[in-house]
């Protein structure tokens, strides 16, 4: 009876909540509706229209070619507008200068933090805390609304398998299943639990679809798969963010279908829409419907009424939907209808952001002053950065090391301020930012001498250098010769104790527009490190990369390996705090490292051809190998080091078969053997043996973050359903197959326990 009691407890409380809602609806709908009746064409397409802040500077925002499109109605939002006061000049010209007073929508890239920025994406995903993924949203929701900022382009789900493409910065890694839960939660954190509240902003998932596996790694390339690749490998961390809530999607640049994205009604209505049920706004990515007469779709009026006509909303940059698409509604080449529903679903986006009830809730400048990089949010981005690191090679236990004797920092990012936030950290302000070198002066005090030089250029190529270093992120290239540079480094690592070689990308060596065909350190890097072991002092590798990079020769020299990605603003003080021990690194590898650029595109949850190389082969004639290298990985997906030790018991099976609608449960007992506590991700990789299509080696299914005190044990469970071993067949349809499956828990994607059980 107890049990009935709450249950209808629940039921009430989740009927309130949806006539709530349902009311809510209708009260948007009414209001709309009425507004939409006033609006003529042209102040339609204006909320249609999404351009640049322009010229626009506090005080003079009417004077501006943009201020005067607001007044004339021509204008539905703005974005990489930043500050209270200029937000609030610019909504002030719309809701008091333009004839129905629409309010504007201000977005921004706020993509890994606001001013206080957390580790790029890519790193951030390799903490698999899902909680302080969340938080970091939130925080950064809560910065970006204090100062007048109410959407971002955020989050990046694109799944991505090739290191070269300099994207995968800022997304989660190589596999949907992780990449789902990231996207929830990003969601989540940003837009909370209610948009109205004037500390959330909306989320956008983007880009839709397929842009990770642009062909080569070369950004806005083209991409082309199967659908059956589409729905099982890439579509899962979209559709996860669709029924989080996300209220906004962005259109990627590249074709699908041999149709760019911006114009493919299968992709933005079909499958976006009518499967997956989204009812928000969708937006293009910078100028993505003007860019589609080069992809050869047509001249600009008729890649506008395209993207109209594939589900579009919003045009960003292009104004090609305020300029061409009256031409096409009187050619009859779309449809009224058409204009109203996209015109309609911004302005609901407006309306549950509060915007019509208070325009002008997101420019408190109280807020602005107390809530943005505040010293509780820098401590969050601290802890968190400590946490996304990955130790990839600790021979020896060279780390952590003392705080004390003569330290040796050298390298090209050892003292780089504005290189610590990474990419896309367009709020920051760099000179806050904590460089390597001030972290570890502050970290030691009077205790040890921390001794610092350059070392080497980020490259020998000056011109390399300076597309590398774009956006106000220079390294302040040194004019003197290579050999005079390294020997001053020379001198200094001879005289130290430990040498900390923080070597590796520059910020915008990664991120957009930043592919490589060569995901190396640069080799006069290479070179000063190779010199710096010559000294038979211990070496440690700090490594900042946007990217995997190809370590073959750095994982067998090297004694040491810590990768740090680009931490955020507190990036330096986080990295001593792990090189000194205070916290034990537990990040583990969301994207696997090949041994070099060949391997590429290269990831843990591959299919078997007909002719596998056995296990524990380098080279068979005439199997799937390279006669050059082996096809391992250097470091596989899932892997991260510690400095404790943990050992994994034998997996034990409630039961070894089940029947739909039931379940078995999978237990495994973790030890930590080592000194000191320890955190350790434990996942879950479930492999079908036998299906209807082929099915790969191992997928991710689950995984636990614990924390283990040295000495303790404990029992770790997952609950494998029919659920868990479904995937989409040849008629793409969600199907779960009886027969045969593998179980695995590990450490990482590689090293596991192994057990068998079968569905009926």
């Amino acid at each position: 009876m107890k049990f009935f009691k709450v249950s209808l407890v629940a039921l009430m409380m989740l009927s309130h909540v949806a006539i709530s809602q349902t009311h809510r609806d209708a009260k948007m709908d009414q209001f709309i509706n009425s507004l939409m009746q006033k609006m003529t064409l042209d102040e339609k397409l204006g909320q249609l229209n999404l351009p640049v802040s322009g010229d626009i500077t506090t005080g003079q925002a009417s004077n501006s070619d943009v201020a005067r499109k607001i007044e004339q109605g021509k204008v539905g939002g703005l974005f990489n507008i930043k500050s209270v006061e200029k937000i609030r000049d610019v909504q002030k010209i719309a809701v008091e200068k333009s004839r129905l007073k629409i309010p504007l929508i201000f977005g921004m890239d706020v993509i890994h933090g606001y001013q206080t920025v957390f580790p790029i994406p890519l790193g951030l995903s390799c903490s698999w805390d899902m909680d302080i993924i969340q938080r970091s949203a939130r925080i950064a929701a809560i910065e970006a609304s204090a100062d007048g900022i109410n959407w971002t382009f955020s989050p990046m789900v694109d799944i991505s398998r090739d290191a070269r493409w300099g994207r995968v910065s800022e997304g989660s890694g190589e596999d949907p299943y992780l990449g789902a839960q990231i996207a929830k939660a990003m969601v989540k954190g940003y837009q909370g639990d209610d948009l109205s509240k004037s500390n959330t902003i909306l989320s956008c998932i983007k880009h839709f679809a397929l842009y990770g596996a642009s062909e080569a790694g070369r950004d806005y390339n083209t991409t082309d798969m199967s659908r059956v690749r589409m729905y099982n490998e890439y579509f899962l961390p979209y559709k996860a963010g669709v029924e989080a809530g996300a209220g906004s999607v962005m259109t990627s640049f590249n074709e699908v279908d041999g149709i760019p994205a911006s114009a493919n009604k299968w992709l933005m209505t079909e499958v976006l829409r009518n499967q997956w049920g989204f009812n928000g706004l969708v937006v293009t990515d910078f100028t993505a419907i003007n860019e589609m007469v080069a992809h050869g779709m047509g001249d600009l009026k008729q890649v506008s009424a395209l993207a109209l006509q594939a589900g579009v909303d919003m045009d960003m940059v292009g104004e090609g939907f305020l300029t061409t698409l009256r031409q096409s509604l009187q050619e009859g080449k779309i449809k009224q209808e058409q204009i109203d529903l996209a015109c309609r679903r911004i302005l609901e986006a407006k309306y549950k952001l509060g915007l019509f009830a208070d325009p002008y809730r997101y420019c408190n400048i109280k807020r602005s002053k107390t809530e943005v990089f505040t010293a509780a949010n820098r401590k969050e981005a601290r802890s968190t950065a400590a946490q996304s690191f990955v130790l990839l090679k600790n021979d020896k236990n060279t780390l952590p090391i003392r705080k004390k004797g003569t330290i040796a920092l050298i390298g090209p990012l050892a003292d780089a301020t504005e290189n610590m936030t990474g990419t896309w950290s367009v709020a920051a302000d760099f000179t806050k930012s904590v460089s390597l070198l001030r972290g570890l002066k502050s970290a030691v005090g009077k205790n040890a001498t921390v001794l610092y030089a350059k070392g080497s250029n980020l490259t020998e190529d000056a011109a390399l250098e300076e597309r590398s270093t774009m956006f106000g992120k220079t390294l302040h290239r040194d004019s003197r010769s290579s050999d005079a540079i390294r020997k001053e480094a020379l001198d200094i690592a001879n005289k130290s104790d430990v040498i900390v070689a923080a070597l590796g990308e520059s910020a915008e060596m990664s991120g957009e527009s930043s592919s490589r065909t060569d995901i190396g350190i640069p080799a006069i890097q290479r070179e000063l490190l190779n010199e710096l072991l010559k000294t038979g002092k211990p070496v440690v590798l700090v490594l900042f990369t946007g990217r995997p990079l190809a370590l073959k020769w750095e994982h067998e020299n090297v004694p040491a390996i810590l990768n740090v990605w680009f931490g955020g603003s507190e990036a330096g003080d986080a990295i001593s705090d792990v090189l000194f021990g205070d916290v034990n690194p537990s990040g583990k590898l969301t994207m696997t490292f090949p041994q070099n650029v060949g391997q590429v595109p290269m990831f843990y949850n591959h299919k078997n051809t007909g002719r596998p190389l056995a296990e524990g082969k380098w080279f068979e004639k005439f199997r799937s190998n390279y006669l050059d290298v082996s096809n391992d990985p250097q470091y596989p997906f899932g892997y991260g080091l510690s400095y404790t030790a943990f050992r994994y018991g034998d997996i034990k099976l409630s039961k070894t078969s089940f029947s739909a609608g039931e379940a078995i449960t999978a237990k495994v007992t973790v030890s930590n053997t080592g000194a000191v506590e320890g955190k350790e991700v434990v996942q879950l990789y479930i492999r079908d043996m036998v299906g209807s299509i082929t099915r790969p080696v191992k997928e991710l299914k689950g995984f636990q973050k614990i924390s283990l005190r040295p000495g303790e044990s404990r029992e770790v469970s997952f609950t494998i359903t029919e659920e868990d071993l479904k995937f989409y067949n040849s008629d793409l349809k969600f199907v779960a197959e009886p027969g045969e499956f593998k179980l695995f828990i590990g450490t990482n994607s590689r090293d596991v326990k192994e057990a068998s059980f079968i569905l009926k």
